[in-house]
């Protein structure tokens, strides 16, 4: 017997009401954070391969992994791991939300999970078939669990949810993309709730040898717990991680009144591109500039109600200083108070999932009034002369926070997020 009301009408707010996380901190939202707070990292010497041979042999791991804990049957062993990841970050959402298994609240509820990159280790793996046992040896599997979108398709197919289906790939700002594009659906009534996030497993031999040759990645294999240092002079490059992050997002007055527990509010999302380079960022940071100014545009706020900004903070060279100054010139004098910090420090760059992780980040910040620290930074560059959290997490009250994502070929986006019951008001 279906429970849901169709008379229902949108609120135009979203609340999150579900988070889980897979990290290469931990499986599970609150280790994850913990640890996070606590200055740990998750970077360290690949294992999954030998990388004798590589110009990089660090990277920011998923640690103990089991797919049989998250998905029934062989295809715990059949997907690929952006797909695995996906999903068991959707299982702790849905039990984090205590969705109602209710089917015609499954007809209003959609799903927008994206991946920069999707199923690379299907992809390289039956590459390799192709060329040493032929066309005849390649899985029939290769093209459904390749491709980005599939993440979303399995978790439609594994809960039932019958609303609306997308993905994104926007490179990096992905799982930001994501989040913002969910909850645009939700505000126009398209959906009474979405499961919206980033999934990503890169660090294969493909992976890891494509980003290597673009001379993009840390090459601080002497010593990996410190090769991820946004903002610090000795920064060489990013750390490439894995992992996902799935929210669920609702119509505000809906989760409330099915009593649900509310972790914050997606306020802002502004979307900007650079029209500049195909992997470098605009210099002087103007399309950085423009998704942040959009973002509390949409907001309806102002520089003075964002007390915490998270960072994209990659430690590239050029990525740091270009986002240092667009925050300079969108906060202007208070840039220097308003305290930011880059956790890709501690987790690495997720690539398509790390702008849901931050954004979920941003909202365990709200909710228990503290910045998490950018570790590792010892000698600030003073180029990026703002408040960076340097090393150690800052006890502080956070009612709304900024977080920034910036993806190849000039992609930007920026989230607001606010914690229960803010509403935007000043």
């Amino acid at each position: 017997m279906t429970q849901f009301n169709s008379d229902y009408q949108p609120s135009g707010r979203v609340a999150v009401t579900g988070i889980g996380l897979v990290t290469p901190l931990a499986i599970g939202l609150d280790e994850t954070w913990r640890r996070l707070l606590a200055g740990e990292g998750g970077v360290g010497h690949v294992t999954r391969f030998d990388v004798t041979d590589y110009p990089t042999r660090i990277a920011a791991e998923v640690k103990d992994f089991d797919p049989t804990q998250w998905i029934e049957g062989r295809d715990a062993k059949k997907i690929d791991r952006f797909m695995a990841y996906a999903m068991a970050a959707t299982r702790m959402a849905m039990e984090d939300a205590q969705f109602p298994d209710d089917p015609g609240l499954k007809e209003e509820t959609g799903i927008l999970i994206g991946s920069g990159i999707g199923g690379l280790d299907m992809m390289s793996e039956q590459t390799e078939k192709l060329w040493t046992q032929g066309p005849k040896r390649v899985s029939p599997f290769l093209v459904p669990y390749m491709i980005p979108d599939m993440a979303s398709g399995y978790v439609s197919i594994a809960f039932g949810l019958k609303g609306p289906i997308s993905c994104t790939v926007t490179a990096c700002s992905t799982g930001a993309n994501a989040l913002g594009d969910a909850a645009h659906i939700i505000r126009r009534g398209e959906a009474v709730a979405m499961v919206a996030g980033g999934a990503e497993a890169p660090i294969n031999p493909i992976g890891m040898s494509g980003f290597g040759s673009m001379r993009a990645m840390s090459g601080r294999n002497d010593d990996p717990s410190r090769a991820s240092r946004p903002f610090d002079t000795g920064r060489d490059g990013f750390v490439i991680g894995e992992g996902a992050a799935v929210m669920v997002l609702e119509d505000y007055e809906f989760a409330r009144k099915r009593g649900a527990k509310i972790w914050g509010e997606i306020l802002g999302y502004g979307m900007s591109a650079d029209a500049y380079h195909i992997t470098a960022p605009d210099a002087n940071g103007d399309g950085a500039r423009r998704s942040m100014i959009k973002a509390l545009r949409t907001a309806g706020l102002t520089i003075e109600d964002i007390d915490y900004i998270n960072a994209h903070g990659t430690s590239t060279p050029l990525g740091d200083k270009a986002e240092t100054l667009a925050i300079q010139r969108v906060f202007g004098e208070r840039a220097m108070s308003v305290p930011v910090s880059s956790t890709k420090s501690s987790i690495g760059h997720l690539l398509g999932a790390a702008g849901a992780v931050e954004a979920a980040f941003c909202l365990l910040a709200i909710r228990d009034s503290i910045a998490p620290p950018t570790i590792n930074l010892d000698d600030q560059d003073p180029d990026c002369p703002l408040d960076y959290v340097p090393n150690k997490a800052r006890p502080m009250k956070i009612r709304r926070a900024l977080s920034n994502s910036f993806g190849f070929g000039g992609k930007n986006v920026s989230l607001v997020l606010g914690g229960p019951e803010d509403g935007g008001d000043a």
